[in-house]
């Protein structure tokens, strides 16, 4: 079938592609002539300044001429005193615990009595590669892989999830961390955390462990967030169905919902050595994941919240904003072909202490968008008693809504989207722009205003404008910024800037970052030789004037890699990311393995295997970054 929708919806789709998209459409045609950009346009001064970077795909990290790219910390590096130096082959899921985790996702920096030399650093571990963990392993998928692994393999995996804080600091020219503070801690999969606001206590969260339904071991698969005016740390539970092996009892309560989270598709083993992963055995502990967890970085004895009034699904992100009547506003993304965008407001204002913030975040309102093909759209409360949200449609109660917050969302009417990943708030205009990675799956009936491609493969970014300049509106305005894609494929139908270059655009936007000046740096997931030909990175995207739209690439990561956790120091001079799963390969088929991988960044060695790290990117001789 034809990937074009309808005359009147193709209409309604290019008015979304933003004011100045037929600007843009025309300059992309001029380019495509050989005639060059509009020259109007050209004589814009662009709002980064840097040298762009080459978009190729090799086995190192590249940044930016005028930039250094330092490896601050790397999977299995000590965080604590007397812990030896890191050995692959002789791993143990005790010194697990007392080393940086795997697969970095989201990095928040929280500076230390306001110096920005000095600062706690939190990082999501959100998932493990043992194929590239482990040598010997010798299978070709992934099954194999998971029938290969032993108990012992299987807690080191469980010791590598979670997350890690850890006090850094810049002297003589460099980041480090400092070994021995007394704020290190490291999160796992074993964590004791405890399930607070609507749903807590809940008999669908009480499990033989927990009759209480008040205490989950550990975290999993935590992939972005954010952190909060308050100094702490939110972090997003996601794809928490590959965890959890075997089968609901025939005509369990919890059969729908599990296939609505995905079960059934597990990617780990665990549940062969730890009953509570094994869906036969509990059928009730996939509810106690799928949550955003708040941790206090400051007090390492503290334990770790599971927040459930913030609804429970694929967490991608958890970045906040203090609205104007100084409520907390949390946009949230469920990171799944057709799945939603939502906002939380706090019941109450952020408070002028920590201790008055303890417990800001279980009790406010979760809402679902809805994008209407004229540019407007509306955020529907998720409210138990509310448009459906009752007894006759299986929601008993408040809780029953957020534990199975996707289906209140569909049942309201909430716009599927194209995988809604990080979503953030610009700290100068208030804007909020989500990231959409990609959705192939969308046919060419499915197409609407705010997913205006079928097979849409390359993603795209939405600007949304709260009515108002109000993030507690319950309407916004909203337009497409970018297509991604190559604009010089006309049947791809990218709508980057015409001043974009040939290494300035890219596929899959994942997560974002603003500076201090407001300006926007997208992270991508997913672009490889055979995708885009190029390696995931970060790119600058111009949000304001007659050059929005226009894209410059500043980073790029090993073959294999993705890019994640961008995120700056509040004096811009340093920009940290993470680099995750390197050494995976970049074809199609099999696996990468810990004797073959796609390279061995970041050590280089034969005796190490890739090593997915932390990076801290400053400007040579001082500045700020871009």
């Amino acid at each position: 079938m034809s990937d074009t929708p309808s005359p009147d919806l193709d209409a309604l789709i290019a008015v979304r592609l933003s004011r100045r998209g037929l600007i843009r459409g025309a300059g992309a045609a001029a380019l495509a002539a050989g005639l060059g950009p509009v020259p109007t346009l050209a004589a814009e001064p662009s709002a980064f300044d840097f040298p762009e970077l080459a978009a190729t795909v090799d086995e190192h990290l590249h940044v930016a001429e005028g930039y250094e790219a330092r490896v601050l910390l790397r999977w299995g590096d000590p965080l604590f005193p007397d812990v030896p130096a890191f050995d692959p082959t002789a791993q143990t899921p005790e010194a697990q615990e007392q080393r940086f985790g795997y697969n970095n996702d989201f990095v928040g920096f929280i500076p230390l009595e306001g110096d920005p030399n000095r600062g706690l650093l939190v990082v999501n571990h959100e998932y493990t590669n043992a194929e590239l963990m482990f040598p010997g392993l010798g299978a070709s998928d992934r099954k194999g892989v998971i029938a290969a692994l032993s108990a012992e393999q299987v807690a080191i995996e469980m010791a590598a999830h979670g997350g890690s804080v850890v006090e850094i600091r810049y002297d003589n020219g460099r980041w480090a961390p400092v070994i021995g503070s007394n704020f290190t801690r490291r999160i796992t999969a074993n964590t004791p955390m405890t399930l607070t606001g609507p749903a807590a206590g809940h008999p669908r969260l009480a499990t033989a462990a927990d009759p209480e339904g008040r205490r989950v071991e550990g975290m999993i698969n935590n992939c972005s967030g954010g952190v909060t005016p308050w100094g702490t740390w939110l972090s997003g539970e996601e794809n928490i169905h590959y965890y959890f092996q075997g089968t609901l009892p025939e005509g369990h309560p919890e059969t729908g919902n599990g296939k609505t989270m995905g079960m059934g598709s597990p990617q780990y083993t665990w549940g062969r050595f730890h009953e509570r992963f094994d869906l036969s055995k509990n059928p009730n502990e996939p509810n106690r994941f799928g949550w955003v967890v708040e941790i206090d970085p400051f007090d390492p004895a503290s334990t770790p919240r599971k927040r459930t009034a913030l609804g429970r699904f694929k967490h991608e992100g958890a970045a906040g904003v203090t609205a104007g009547d100084g409520r907390y506003v949390v946009y949230l993304g469920d990171d799944e072909r057709f799945q939603h965008v939502y906002r939380f407001v706090s019941a109450k204002a952020v408070g002028a202490t920590r201790a008055a913030n303890s417990t800001l975040l279980d009790s406010g309102t979760l809402s679902v968008a809805r994008f209407e093909a004229d540019g407007t759209g509306r955020w529907l409360p998720l409210t138990h008693g509310q448009g459906g949200l009752d007894a006759a449609n299986g929601f008993s109660s408040q809780a029953d809504v957020l534990i199975e917050t996707r289906r209140a969302a569909k049942l309201l009417g909430g716009t599927p989207m194209d995988r809604p990943e990080d979503i953030e708030a610009s700290p100068k205009t208030g804007r909020v722009y989500v990231m959409l990675t990609n959705n192939t799956k969308r046919t060419p009936e499915q197409v609407d205003a705010a997913n205006p491609r079928a097979a849409n493969a390359f993603g795209h970014v939405i600007e949304i404008t709260p009515d108002g300049a109000d993030h507690t509106a319950q309407t916004f305005r909203w337009e497409v910024l970018v297509r991604c894609g190559d604009p010089a494929k006309p049947e791809v139908k990218a709508t980057f800037s015409p001043l974009t270059s040939s290494d300035g655009w890219f596929g899959m936007p994942d997560n974002c970052a603003f500076d201090a000046s407001g300006r926007l740096w997208i992270a991508t997931d997913g672009n490889n030789r055979r995708a885009t030909g190029r390696a995931d990175g970060i790119w600058a995207v111009e949000t304001d004037g007659p050059r929005r739209g226009t894209s410059k690439h500043f980073l790029q990561v090993p073959v294999g890699a993705e890019m994640c956790g961008p995120c700056f120091t509040p004096d811009d001079r340093t920009f940290f990311v993470a680099v995750q799963h390197p050494g995976e390969p970049d074809e199609e088929g099999g696996l990468g393995s810990y004797e073959k991988p796609s390279t061995r960044w970041p050590d280089f060695s034969a005796d190490m295997p890739p090593r997915p790290s932390v990076v801290a990117v400053t400007r040579k001789g001082g500045g700020r970054i871009g």
